[in-house]
């Protein structure tokens, strides 16, 4: 039979509440199923936040600095060839239920196009169910089967906490929320799956905001433990990027029924919101676990590839923070689990692989998943290999993330970024140190041994001068090793052009 995938991404799925990984806190006992029949990635990174440029560098293969996707409502240039361009010149049908938060280049066309209304999914997808970016599809569908629902998904969130219902309670009634929504077209998809090869892209919205959860979820679910208290005069201390980011980020970007800045969220409620959170995890693997039984039922898990991945990590109210606008790793370090059903991968089955891997990787892997040699283009590698025990003297030591804040700025901001080109930070981190380089600020070292919780900016101690310039080098070399290949090994010779592109 022929070969396929099962890609499951959610959105914002912090890398500690990993499935697999046996957290105390974490039910979700469909993915640990998964987990243990697959392998489990510990220290696997998005390339950047938000949700843009992160699914970008899934699709394309590339870092940010290559792709230049650093923002939601960021165009990709045309020509770029990503997954499902792959996939189809190969004979195999790239379908999506959920969203890709893509938007196409506007050159030769008409800037008032509807398709510039929103980030939503990118072309080149079969779309069998859209999430998209105003979630008016989801609301239509719940008000049609009898959802006392505003319209507006956001504003149905923000009256029922006005209306006095807790903070942690959804608005969304059990069995049409729309991780229901978005499984249930899965499951039609499965149990009807084409002979010929297919990817299934199924991006769950949850557990991104709000966070508001199902009752009987709330009920299956620990209290997540106490923050200790924070120093808000030190963490604007750390950078000041930190301090703005304090400053900034509202309340209601954790539920739009929030007022007021995240750092200044009353303990009762920050608590509330990360109960909240969890609930929205099982939430989600409730829906995998029916998505994962259409698989087996349709007879294709045998031949079936699958992965479970986030776009892009979440603050859960350390540093007065939520959202994934952060200087944190907790933005972009995030779960990965991919299933591999051949005996090939049976080293590594049930275990953990603690190689450093990326966004960057996924591309070749899926392709080479179907015997499709990766593009000159692609930064990454493969991670079959891994999972088969194979692990290269030559791989990498060290993940490199951006992050572009222009948005938050007013104006300029001294110390921080003269111009909006300059708001931003290019990071590189290895199992110890997280260095994070600005181009017109001074720039951030963490020692994630010594300060898991990432408080205490070194960079600026004489002592760890030699850590900055060797973090700072290695930046740099990054840079220039992986500067866009995508044209780099074409030539034009007498008889056409030769080489790959």
């Amino acid at each position: 039979m022929a070969r396929n995938v099962l890609l499951i991404m959610v959105d914002q799925w912090r890398w500690d509440l990993s499935p697999g990984l046996g957290n105390p806190l974490v039910s979700t006992p469909a993915l640990d199923r998964l987990a243990a029949r697959g392998v489990v990635f510990t220290r696997h990174f998005a390339q950047s936040a938000p949700c843009g440029p992160a699914r970008a560098s899934f699709a394309s293969g590339q870092y940010v600095f290559n792709h230049r996707v650093f923002a939601n409502p960021v165009p990709m240039a045309a020509g770029r060839r990503l997954l499902q361009h792959h996939l189809r010149t190969a004979g195999i049908t790239p379908y999506m239920i959920g969203y890709t938060t893509a938007v196409p280049d506007p050159r030769g066309r008409d800037p008032k196009d509807p398709v510039f209304h929103g980030p939503s999914v990118a072309e080149g997808w079969q779309i069998l169910r859209e999430m998209d970016e105003d979630k008016a599809h989801y609301t239509a569908w719940a008000r049609s089967q009898g959802a006392d629902l505003d319209p507006d998904y956001d504003a149905g969130f923000a009256h029922h906490l006005r209306a006095g219902a807790p903070v942690e309670t959804s608005p969304q009634p059990d069995g049409l929320h729309d991780s229901r929504w978005l499984a249930d077209a899965a499951v039609a998809f499965l149990d009807t799956a084409p002979e010929r090869p297919w990817l299934l892209h199924l991006g769950f919205y949850r557990p991104h905001p709000p966070l508001a959860a199902l009752a009987r979820h709330l009920a299956r679910v620990p209290d997540a433990p106490p923050l200790p208290p924070i120093d808000a005069a030190a963490e604007d201390a750390i950078h000041p990027l930190a301090a703005l980011f304090r400053r900034v980020v509202p309340a209601s970007i954790a539920h739009p029924g929030l007022d007021g800045p995240a750092s200044a969220l009353p303990a009762a409620t920050v608590a509330a919101l990360r109960k909240a959170y969890l609930a929205l995890l099982a939430e989600v693997d409730e829906e995998v676990d029916r998505v994962l039984a259409a698989l087996e039922r349709s007879g294709r898990g045998p031949d079936t590839l699958v992965v479970f991945m986030s776009d892009h990590g979440e603050q859960w109210g350390e540093h007065g923070l939520f959202g994934k606008r952060a200087i944190h790793q907790a933005s972009f370090r995030v779960p990965l689990i991919i299933a591999d059903p051949r005996p090939s991968a049976d080293p590594t089955r049930g275990g953990r692989i603690h190689a450093i891997t990326e966004h960057v990787d996924l591309l070749p892997t899926l392709l080479d998943w179907f015997g499709i040699a990766a593009p000159p283009q692609c930064d990454g590698r493969s991670l079959l290999g891994l999972i088969a025990g194979d692990r290269p003297s030559d791989w990498r030591d060290a993940a490199v993330y951006e992050h572009d804040f222009r948005d938050k700025l007013t104006g300029p901001v001294p110390g921080l970024a003269r111009s909006p080109h300059e708001a931003q930070f290019t990071a590189i981190q290895d199992e110890r140190w997280a260095y994070l380089h600005f181009p017109d600020a001074d720039p951030v070292l963490f020692d994630l041994e010594a300060d898991p919780g990432q408080t205490r900016n070194l960079a600026a101690d004489p002592a760890f001068a030699p850590i900055v310039h060797r973090m700072m080098r290695r930046l740099l070399d990054h840079r220039i090793r992986h500067a866009d290949r995508t044209l780099s090994e074409a030539r034009a010779a007498p008889g056409g052009m030769i080489g790959r592109w």
